[in-house]
């Protein structure tokens, strides 16, 4: 179990990593040869000896950049992967903020009850909208539409409405977890992020 645990979350560090890494790469290419060929047709300009030499470099930029017409889109698609599966390292992390002033205030075991309603309704939650997202899936499998810009790569609307219902399914596993634990009362929180906490601390770490 503890193998299955460390596997899951080493693919989703993983998937995080490989959106992000694909997205700046995509972007970092377009941005390059859609700015390289202004420069080499200056220079053959500017020196008409060499012409020949500069004019296929900024022909070749300017044709690459044209026909990357697809990169804005596969930018959104690696963006939408690491919101989903960045929601669901951020509950295994505590990345989300998370706004429990009030309930601090009480002691333990009510912490852990105020707790446990608040995880079941992300629980709830996370349901709702991932059953909601099969749904949406289920009817542009039925009417496979192509991805704008990507239709060409035969990628169609619904493999990328996948990343919704993957996403959420993964969010409501990692509150499930957390929903265990708190009955189990091996914590008495959800375990989000305290800003207020953490200020202080690095206040303190200054001083």
């Amino acid at each position: 179990m503890k193998s299955l645990e460390l596997l899951w979350g080493k693919m989703e560090e993983i998937m995080i990593a490989l959106s992000l890494a694909l997205m700046t790469l995509i972007t970092f290419v377009y941005v390059l040869f859609n700015n390289l060929y202004s420069p080499f047709y200056d220079l053959a300009d500017a020196y008409p000896s060499l012409e020949s030499l500069f004019l296929p470099i900024a022909d070749f930029s300017i044709t690459v950049a044209q026909e990357m017409t697809w990169s804005v889109a596969l930018t959104k698609l690696f963006f939408a992967m690491l919101i989903f599966f960045g929601a669901s390292y951020g509950v295994r992390t505590a990345g989300h903020i998370g706004i429990d002033a009030v309930v601090k205030k009480f002691n333990t075991p009510i912490q852990r009850r105020i707790s446990i309603v608040a995880c079941l309704a992300c629980l709830i939650y996370a349901a709702m909208i991932g059953y909601a997202s099969i749904e949406w899936v289920s009817a542009m499998f039925k009417a496979q539409i192509g991805a704008e810009d990507l239709q060409h790569f035969g990628i169609q609307l619904w493999h990328i409405g996948l990343i919704i219902p993957i996403g959420y399914l993964m969010v409501f596993m990692r509150f499930a977890e957390i929903f265990i634990r708190l009955l189990k009362g091996q914590q008495s929180d959800l375990g989000l992020a305290d800003e207020a906490k953490d200020a202080m601390k690095l206040q303190e770490e200054n001083h």
